[in-house]
């Protein structure tokens, strides 16, 4: 069960998911947020996949979407209303929607757990992670622990992106699909924050200027100043 958003990270993750089990599906949630445009990407995404391998079109399994309101609800962030990206009293980004990644894990599990499923698969990082506290490798495993306890299962979850920053994401996508899967990544997947989709700039659509428009754009950089 792959934790799949419609962005950068998480297509990667689906990608490397595909490269190693026999079966997987697709999970997005939608909990009110603001750039909720990336669930519009999924689709185009699954589908640029399913082209790129044969292998994996045949491993691609059932797509799945969960509402989750309430997370929006009770998360007054920059991330879930309109308000200016910056910083809280606390030092974290008003981007952090408190809990929302043990959330979707949760959500996550409980759904491989109807469908048979024991590898779970998400896109943290504690590299390029913005100081957000639930992207920890350190929580990523004590949630692994209450899954298994609590549901009384072997989970696995996996973060293939941990330890890479996002030129090493990009250079992953590459070696996991060629440049054909960069290039699906660039065209097709949504990381801007604001949701803006208006500008094309050479990493993809997005408003350029948000942490997330600028880890991307960044990361891209090193990426083909690397290949050159």
């Amino acid at each position: 069960m792959v934790l799949f958003s419609g962005g950068q990270d998480s297509a990667t993750c689906l990608a490397w998911a595909l490269d190693r089990f026999r079966h997987v599906e697709t999970l997005g949630f939608d909990y009110g947020q603001r750039h909720r445009i990336e669930l519009d990407c999924r689709g185009r995404l699954r589908d640029g996949l399913a082209r790129l391998d044969p292998a994996w079109a045949g491993r691609l399994g059932e797509d799945h979407t969960l509402a989750l309101d309430a997370l929006g609800q009770v998360s007054e962030t920059a991330l879930t209303r309109e308000a200016a990206i910056g910083y809280e009293a606390s030092g974290l980004p008003n981007t952090f929607v408190p809990g929302r990644n043990l959330v979707f894990l949760t959500f996550a599990a409980a759904l491989a757990y109807r469908r048979g499923l024991r590898h779970v698969v998400g896109g943290m990082c504690e590299t390029d992670y913005s100081g957000y506290p639930d992207c920890r490798d350190d929580t990523i495993k004590a949630l692994q622990v209450a899954l298994n306890l609590g549901m009384e299962r072997r989970f696995v979850l996996h973060t293939p992106l941990m330890w890479l920053d996002k030129g090493q994401t990009w250079r992953l996508a590459e070696t996991l699909g060629g440049r054909a899967l960069v290039d699906l990544i660039v065209e097709a997947s949504h990381t801007c924050y604001l949701g803006e989709r208006g500008t094309r700039h050479p990493w993809g659509y997005g408003c350029g200027t948000c942490p997330a428009c600028r880890l991307r754009g960044d990361g891209f950089s090193r990426f083909t100043a690397g290949a050159a």
